[in-house]
């Protein structure tokens, strides 16, 4: 029986894999890729389509086409458990695939237990998709009426969204919503002093407004209150809180780090299971735990790719080094970008531009592989 791999997720992390299924495929192995959608969205130009920089279709690659056209089996679902001993996973379709090697690129999702059922206007920012809907929804909302557009949470992510509703507001020249950011106890609090002025700068002049008075303890579709009781009258909600790994490798019994996520060794391969490797958001690297930022996800890419295939060829695996400090660029709206690379920082429209130009570099490489017949 020919060896199975079986790709959980198509996300950046393996980008590299999914170039080369044919190389696979033609050494006799079976190759299947199981994942919830038949696009993969960059995760990195997110907030640009949400500000209508960006086209959905000009951030997205085609999964099942690239898969089943280099005579990869593509499966529309999404794995919730695996049995690491007997070497199965189970999909959410009521599907199991047995494998030999297997790896990981689930990503990460936005926790919404806080938010009730019906969540109306209430949007994650990831998945990618749930931005798009939320893009078409504010534009329809900017519209009709003045409103109040929130975001939870304090970070990049929430710094990103709210400067892009701001840039897509204005793009729709329709009532400018007030932009309220629930920044808990200090926005940008991991980042120094030189980015955090910057952001501030920026959103002082568009009218942001940056609060900083303690958690939020509820969210519903209309308000919004704090832990101090504080409370804050909403029309449109996007929780930006911090990520975290798929519950999957809880609910397989599966080694994890801190933040549930696979822990992985050096070769980017499950402590406790050889056969079993993972990449990106969704993975907990022993050796030096990482930020969750797509620069790590794709300098994983090549090194997984070697990895499962010396894992069904029987030959040495190569150890992941996770490289110097890396470059980040936020998108603030409006063309406007703020740069950080070790200690140098600065922003403007040139830092948007460099960040335009590696993401559409990036992007292109991979919608290029569409094109192979």
């Amino acid at each position: 029986m020919r060896k199975h791999l079986v790709l959980v997720g198509g996300g950046h992390a393996h980008m590299v894999t999914l170039e080369n299924i044919s190389l696979f495929v033609e050494k006799g192995y079976k190759v299947t890729v199981i994942a919830p959608s038949f696009h993969h969205y960059y995760s990195g130009m997110g907030p640009g389509m949400l500000g209508n920089t960006y086209l959905p279709e000009a951030i997205r690659f085609a999964t099942k086409q690239v898969v089943t056209q280099q005579g990869g089996i593509f499966v529309k679902d999404r794995v919730v458990r695996i049995d690491p001993v007997k070497k199965l996973a189970f999909t959410r379709g009521g599907s199991q695939f047995a494998y030999d090697v297997l790896s990981f690129n689930a990503g990460s999702y936005v926790p919404m237990e806080s938010v009730p059922e019906d969540r109306g206007n209430i949007y994650p920012v990831k998945p990618i998709e749930k931005l798009m809907e939320a893009s078409e929804k504010l534009k329809i909302l900017f519209k009709g009426k003045g409103c109040t557009v929130s975001i939870v949470g304090g970070g990049p992510s929430a710094a990103e969204v709210a400067g892009n509703v701001w840039q897509l507001a204005r793009a729709a020249k329709g009532y400018l919503p007030k932009i309220r950011i629930f920044a808990g106890k200090k926005f940008m609090a991991r980042f120094p002093a030189s980015i955090r002025c910057r952001v501030f700068s920026v959103f002082r002049k568009r009218g942001i407004e940056i609060i900083e008075k303690g958690y939020v303890k509820d969210v519903t579709n209309d308000k919004i209150t704090l832990e101090n009781g504080e409370i804050f009258d909403t029309d449109f909600v996007f929780m930006a809180l911090g990520v975290i790994p798929s519950s999957l490798f809880e609910l397989s019994g599966l080694p994890m780090g801190p933040d549930k996520g696979l822990r992985v060794n050096k070769y980017l391969q499950s402590v406790a299971y050889p056969e079993i490797f993972g990449g990106g958001d969704c993975i907990y690297f022993e050796n030096q735990p990482l930020d969750k930022v797509g620069v790590y996800a794709v300098r994983e890419n090549p090194v997984l790719f070697h990895n499962l295939m010396a894992s069904l060829d029987g030959t040495s695996l190569e150890p992941f080094d996770p490289g110097p400090d890396y470059l980040l660029i936020f998108n603030l709206g409006g063309k406007i970008g703020i740069l950080k690379k070790n200690r140098f920082v600065f922003g403007g429209r040139l830092a948007f531009y460099i960040k335009d130009y590696i993401d559409r570099k990036f992007i292109r490489r991979f919608q290029n592989i569409e094109k192979i017949n």
